[in-house]
């Protein structure tokens, strides 16, 4: 009887001996809690860098959106530029003398040629069709120099202005009536140098 149960007590010292399956031991809370830090580190790093992506997207956006903005505004202004200094200006029968109403347009193109120091214009007279050729050719030029001559008196540089005469060469409307012949006595006005990018006053 003794020795079944010793061998029974046997089997269950070396069964215990042998060890069979035993659970894994637990990690360490150190080393657990260090993993999760630098996951929470590198997640966070991640989303910041993603951020800071999408911010220079973003800037860099703006940036060109701004650039084509200011060019597009820079075209505008260089053409209502170019039309305001465009904009001409008429005479009475036989006069040479600015009216009250066309000195108004001339001090806007000296504001835009105080502006805008590198433009250099022409100023091209014209008259209606009566009188001789000669004599149309001479009263272009003295409105023409007119022009200039107000333009020079209000500050800008008479090197900047040169001065045509076209005559009766040039009508506007080639009508025989009082109506044409006031558009066709007149001043034109033309940008000879430094238009490309004109500022506005």
């Amino acid at each position: 009887m003794k020795r079944p149960l010793l061998l029974a007590v046997g089997l269950v010292v070396a069964g215990a001996a042998c060890g069979g399956n035993k659970p894994a031991p637990a990690p360490a809370p150190q080393a657990s809690a260090n993993a999760d830090s630098a996951a929470a580190a590198k997640a966070r790093q991640d989303s910041i860098a993603a951020a800071e992506a999408r911010a220079r997207e973003d800037s860099e956006r703006m940036a060109r959106q701004r650039s084509a903005d200011s060019l597009a505004a820079l075209g505008h202004t260089t053409e209502a530029v170019r039309s305001m200094l465009g904009t001409l200006i008429h005479f009475d029968f036989d006069k040479s003398n600015i009216r009250s109403g066309d000195a108004s347009i001339l001090d806007q193109k000296i504001q835009i040629l105080q502006a805008n120091p590198n433009v250099r214009i022409e100023i091209d007279g014209s008259c209606d069709e009566r009188g001789s050729v000669e004599y149309n050719l001479a009263l272009g030029n003295r409105r023409a120099n007119a022009a200039k001559q107000y333009l020079v008196t209000h500050g800008i540089e008479a090197g900047r202005i040169d001065t045509k005469s076209y005559g009766e060469e040039r009508p506007l409307d080639p009508a025989h009536n009082e109506q044409a012949w006031a558009q066709n006595r007149r001043d034109e006005f033309q940008i000879i140098a430094g238009g490309d990018e004109l500022k506005q006053p």
